[in-house]
């Protein structure tokens, strides 16, 4: 059995990763040895000095560590501890039969071109149409979201498919908050918490509208922009935290204007990504080189 070494965003945490699923039901998170008591690896672990709190799921164990240390110094030390512990026939979770097992939930962080904003990722899907919240009024369809805005740092807020993106002020950095967000959303979840009440959702914005009730309606061009966002833009634009919504085509001045949402919205690179990539892409495909993007909320 070899323990795989893998860091994560925040360079306190690294992951310890398994070839085998060590946990099958549960997430655990220990913040002390007296909280360990179901798992005597992890309390084996808190009599490391610089241990601060050990996360257990799926097939990886997770350590932060207090700043007295690099993990440069130590990880392979601990890796082999690990390794040894198990090899030795040591129990890494006692579980408790009597104890309601919790839907598993694994939550994740990835980054986005806006340095703005991070995209959590879980593993299942959280909603069927895309919300943005822009302050805690607009949140009554979403409890997830109004939660995550009693959280002082956080700006805005966009929900697609199996992940939230989450867009911060400046008065705090991503290293300081990410694991606070992500643990809190796990949390959330796997209490049962709803994250988007799709029978609340107000559905106010143009595209959804032109889209399921007016699209026959449109002209051909509105039409064919539409089907080149849907099939080539939104893809990519969801695989970094972010959302496009066709607004209106201007026949005589050749102007198609577009919403940004999620990481999209106030990204430093959206700009070139509407001239250069968007743009382009409309030109080459509806073969009109006179065409010009412009996003309403960039």
């Amino acid at each position: 059995m070899k323990i795989t070494i893998k860091e994560t965003q925040n360079p306190t945490i690294l992951k310890f990763e398994f070839p085998d699923f060590i946990t099958q039901n549960e997430n655990f998170e220990f913040k002390n040895i007296d909280e360990a008591k179901n798992s005597p690896l992890a309390q084996q672990l808190f009599y490391l000095p610089f241990v601060k709190t050990v996360y257990i799921s799926g097939n990886f164990i997770a350590i932060e560590r207090f700043s007295i240390v690099d993990w440069n110094d130590v990880k392979d030390d601990v890796a082999e501890q690990i390794e040894e512990y198990v090899k030795n026939g040591g129990k890494i979770i006692i579980e408790d039969p009597l104890r309601p097992k919790k839907s598993a939930i694994t939550v994740y962080g990835e980054t986005t071109p806006n340095p703005a904003t991070l995209k959590f990722v879980v593993n299942k899907r959280v909603t069927k149409t895309a919300v943005e919240f822009k302050n805690i009024d607009q949140t009554i369809a979403s409890p997830l979201a109004k939660e995550l805005f009693s959280f002082p740092f956080v700006k805005e807020i966009f929900i697609d498919e199996n992940y939230i993106s989450v867009t911060k002020f400046d008065i705090a950095t991503w290293e300081e908050v990410t694991l606070e967000i992500r643990t809190f959303i796990k949390q959330f979840i796997e209490n049962g918490g709803i994250v988007v009440d799709e029978t609340m959702i107000v559905q106010d914005t143009k595209q959804e509208k032109q889209q399921i009730n007016n699209f026959d309606n449109l002209d051909t061009t509105s039409q064919q922009i539409i089907n080149i966002l849907e099939e080539y833009v939104k893809p990519a634009v969801a695989a970094d935290g972010g959302n496009i919504l066709f607004d209106s085509f201007d026949q005589d001045t050749k102007r198609v204007k577009v919403v940004l949402q999620g990481s999209c919205n106030g990204c430093p690179s959206s700009t070139f990504t509407l001239k250069n990539g968007i743009e382009n892409m409309l030109k080459d495909m509806l073969n009109d080189q006179d065409i010009i993007v412009e996003a309403l909320n960039a």
